[in-house]
C-alpha cells in the first residue's frame, strides 16, 4: 500500500513581495534553476495586461519545474483578486500530476502581502498549503539613497506646522507593509550600492520593520536556495504581528497607480530607446518600465526592463515564428503621472 502522508501533507508556500523592479523575476530565475530535486510552481502576478515576467520564467522551465507549472495572473492585484483568481489557481496547481512540493507566488510590486496571507485561511485550501516564508525583496541602492523611506522626523516636524499636509506617500506605504509581513528580507543589486550602500540599507531597513528581520545581500539574485525555501514560518498563523497601515480596511486603492501598454514597430537602435525610457522617467516621474523590442536586422528579442531611470536590456530569446515582431512596453506611474499622448509620443522619439 502507498502511503498517503506525501498527499496529505502541506505544500509549502514562498510568497516573494517587493517593490517594482527590485529582483523578484531574477530570483524566482535562479531557484528554479537550482531546485534541489524540488519539483516547483510558480504564480506570477503583474500589474497591467502584458505578462512580460511569466514569459522570462517560462523561458527558464525545466523538468522538475515545466512551464505548465508556470501560471500567469494578469490584469489585477493578487491580493485584490483572492477568489476570483488566486483561490483557483492554487486549486489547478494542487491538481497536478506530479504534485508541486513547494509554490513559489510573485507579487506584483505594487501588491501589499497582508491580504494574500489572509487567503490561506480560505476552506478550499487552508488544510493543503503553508506559507513557507514571506521574502521581501529591496533595492539596495534605492533603499541607501532614501526612497520609498521618508525622514520621520522631518515629517513630524513639518505635519505639526500644517496638520493638514500629509507626507505619507503611497510608495512608502507598499515598502512598509511589505516589510512588516516579511519573514526575511533580501537587499539585491548589492554591486551596484557598493559596501557603505548595503550598510545604509540594512539601517533602513532596521529603522522601517515593525520587528527584527534577517537581512542579506545579493546579486543577480544569486542566494542558495536553503536559504529561502524550508523558513517553515506558517505565516498564515500569526498575522496579527504582521501590521499593515490597511488594517481594518476591507480593501486598499490601487487608484495610487496606474499602467499603459505602449506599442511600437521595430526600433533600429536600442540605446536610443534606452535613453528615451531614461528621459521619460526623469521628465515624467515614471517608476517602472517593462517589456520587449523588435530590433531590426535582429533575429533576437530584446526584454526590456527599467526601474525610474535605470534601464537595462538584453536579448533573451529568438522570436518564434507565429510572434509578431513588435515592440511592447508596459509603463507604471502613480495615477496622475500617467499620461498617454506625453508617454507615446516620448517613446517613439
Amino acid at each position: 500500500m502507498t502511503d498517503p502522508q506525501p498527499t496529505l501533507a502541506k505544500i509549502p508556500v514562498t510568497i516573494v513581495t517587493g517593490f517594482l523592479g527590485a529582483g523578484k523575476t531574477t530570483l524566482i530565475s535562479h531557484l528554479i534553476r537550482n531546485a534541489g530535486g524540488r519539483r516547483l510552481a510558480v504564480i506570477v502576478n503583474e500589474f497591467g495586461t502584458l505578462g512580460i515576467d511569466g514569459d522570462i520564467l517560462k523561458g527558464c522551465a525545466i523538468p522538475d519545474c515545466p512551464a505548465e507549472n508556470v501560471v500567469e495572473l494578469a490584469n489585477g492585484c493578487i491580493c485584490c483578486t483572492v477568489a476570483d483568481d488566486f483561490i483557483p489557481t492554487v486549486e489547478t496547481l494542487l491538481a497536478l500530476d506530479p504534485r508541486p512540493d513547494h509554490i513559489l507566488i510573485e507579487t506584483s510590486g505594487l501588491a501589499l502581502p497582508k491580504p494574500l496571507l489572509k487567503a490561506f485561511d480560505w476552506p478550499a485550501i487552508r488544510s493543503r498549503i503553508t506559507v513557507d516564508g514571506v521574502i521581501a525583496l529591496a533595492d539596495a541602492e534605492a533603499v541607501a539613497a532614501g526612497r520609498f523611506a521618508p525622514d520621520l522626523a522631518a515629517i513630524e516636524a513639518q505635519r505639526r506646522a500644517d496638520p493638514s499636509v500629509d507626507h505619507e506617500t503611497p510608495l512608502a506605504e507598499v515598502f512598509e507593509d511589505q516589510l512588516a509581513c516579511a519573514d526575511l528580507v533580501l537587499l539585491t543589486k548589492a554591486d551596484l550600492a557598493g559596501e557603505a550602500g548595503v550598510a545604509a540599507a540594512r539601517a533602513v531597513i532596521a529603522a522601517e520593520s515593525a520587528r527584527a528581520l534577517p537581512v542579506i545581500a545579493l546579486t543577480d539574485g544569486v542566494i542558495d536556495p536553503r536559504v529561502v525555501l524550508g523558513l517553515n514560518a506558517a505565516a498564515e498563523d500569526d498575522i496579527a504581528a504582521r501590521p499593515s497601515h490597511h488594517d481594518g480596511a476591507d480593501d486598499h486603492e490601487h487608484d495610487d497607480f496606474d499602467s499603459m501598454i505602449v506599442d511600437l514597430g521595430e526600433i533600429a537602435d536600442p540605446a536610443a530607446l534606452a535613453s528615451r525610457i531614461e528621459t521619460l522617467a526623469r521628465d515624467a516621474d515614471i517608476l517602472r518600465v517593462k517589456g520587449y523590442a523588435a530590433v531590426t536586422g535582429k533575429p533576437m528579442r530584446l526584454l526590456v526592463q527599467a526601474v525610474g531611470a535605470r534601464v537595462r536590456t538584453q536579448y533573451d530569446r529568438p522570436w518564434r515564428a507565429d510572434e509578431v515582431r513588435q515592440t511592447r512596453l508596459v509603463v507604471i506611474a502613480e495615477h496622475d503621472r500617467i499620461d498617454p499622448a506625453r508617454i507615446r509620443a516620448a517613446l517613439q522619439g
